[in-house]
């Protein structure tokens, strides 16, 4: 596992910590709107621990490059643009990233944002920890196995990356996947925070050159009528060659 931590430690790490107000950037029409979103109402020990997503993004990003700058040959790359196609599965619409090479499904209703270090995010406007994202970052390696088993890998990705510092995470499960002659991760896990708990699932794959990385999750409370849906978004989760 220290080929992990010493070669890639992607970011990943989106709204664990929710706001009782967020101003995040909406996208509608090719044009980003600037909203106020109305989150669910938390303790002022959490509010006061973060106030805004942006600001959590911020740390977030912060924390990435500061890893990136520690660890040789890992770059970040921007935004990139994304084309949609029509609806494929009854709840779910896809998206499909032509440049980077990536496809996969989120729950209809679902809103895109734009947040700095993501390549893609689409989170629910009122519940603020219902939310997907994928990330991705160059890589010399050409295989997930390459990095360890299942559970090491996600165990240091949930440590290192997409939990934050202070909060209290536990894997549930690993599995490794082969579709189409590429190797898949996914995994589920917990991340508890003093007044909530974050129950997410992610899934990992590497393909010409880029580490990628899905995460998506919601509220425990929640999981129960969510997972279904969650995990129709891990398993979508497809990489080609663009």
């Amino acid at each position: 596992m220290a080929s992990l931590q010493q070669s890639i430690l992607p970011s990943i790490s989106q709204a664990f910590l929710p706001s009782n107000s967020s101003q995040v950037n909406y996208v509608s029409s090719g044009k980003r709107v600037s909203v106020l979103v109305k989150a669910e109402r938390v303790s002022s020990a959490a509010t006061a621990s973060c106030s805004s997503i942006s600001f959590q993004d911020g740390v977030a990003r912060r924390k990435l490059l500061a890893l990136g700058a520690s660890i040789p040959g890992i770059l970040l790359f921007a935004d990139t643009p994304i084309s949609f196609a029509a609806e494929s599965k009854k709840g779910f619409l896809p998206v499909t990233d032509k440049k980077d090479g990536y496809t996969f499904l989120y729950p209809f209703g679902w809103q895109e944002v734009s947040i700095e270090g993501e390549d893609k995010v689409f989170k629910d406007v009122i519940e603020p920890l219902e939310s997907v994202s994928v990330n991705l970052v160059p890589t010399s390696k050409e295989d997930v196995k390459e990095f360890g088993p299942p559970d090491k890998v996600a165990e240091t990705l949930i440590k290192k990356v997409l939990a934050p510092n202070n909060q209290k995470t536990k894997l549930v499960q690993a599995k490794e996947q082969d579709v189409e002659g590429k190797t898949y991760y996914t995994f589920e896990f917990t991340a508890q925070a003093p007044n909530y708990t974050r129950h997410a699932l992610s899934v990992i794959c590497i393909n010409k050159g880029k580490f990628y990385t899905l995460t998506t999750g919601a509220n425990e409370r929640r999981w129960d009528k969510m997972k279904d849906r969650l995990y129709t978004v891990v398993d979508s989760f497809r990489v080609f060659n663009a």
